[in-house]
């Protein structure tokens, strides 16, 4: 890969984390190296029991199983914050994969979890070669200003809506 871009997938609607890991089936599928960081997401989802089929795609948790609240955060959602984004930015410094996904970040930006301003810094100081990928609703317009590719998910219809809970395998 020539360039590396700075994608951004947000919005209230179904599918950021999904399009992200879209894209990272897509790169292992051209031998390209997947890093993806989950921020405040410890639960059992079904890509981390998929993306272990895939060897170039690496996807780690941070997080707890605890809801974060806005403004109520717990000193160990900040701590798990800070390790997701550091464990990412040396990740994208390191040269060993193509592509970062942030997963969530923007939640984590959202709930005051990470300094705006530093994130931004160092997103911008990445690798030439390495896309990097940032999801989560609520996308801070500094991010989105920085960012090659900007894409807002918008929820039309949704079975939530109408009660139905989350299904396994499905939104999880």
């Amino acid at each position: 890969m020539v360039k590396g871009l700075i994608q951004v997938y947000t919005g209230d609607g179904k599918g950021k984390t999904t399009a992200a890991l879209g894209l990272a089936l897509r790169a292992a599928g051209r031998n390209m190296k997947v890093l993806m960081v989950q921020f405040m997401k410890k639960w059992d989802y079904g890509e981390l029991h998929s993306v272990e089929l895939i060897p170039n795609i690496i996807l780690v948790t941070f997080g707890t199983k605890d809801f974060v609240y806005k403004e109520k955060a717990k000193r160990i959602d900040y701590e798990e914050a800070e390790k997701a984004f550091s464990f990412g930015v040396e990740g994208m410094q390191s040269g060993d994969y193509d592509m970062i996904i942030f997963d969530e970040l923007n939640m984590a930006l959202y709930y005051e979890l990470l300094d705006l301003k530093e994130v931004i810094q160092k997103i911008k100081g990445k690798l030439d070669k390495v896309e990097v990928v940032i999801t989560g609703r609520r996308a801070p317009q500094e991010i989105i200003e920085i960012a090659d590719l900007v894409t807002e998910m918008k929820e039309i219809k949704h079975p939530y809506q109408k009660g139905m809970e989350a299904r396994r395998g499905i939104e999880y």
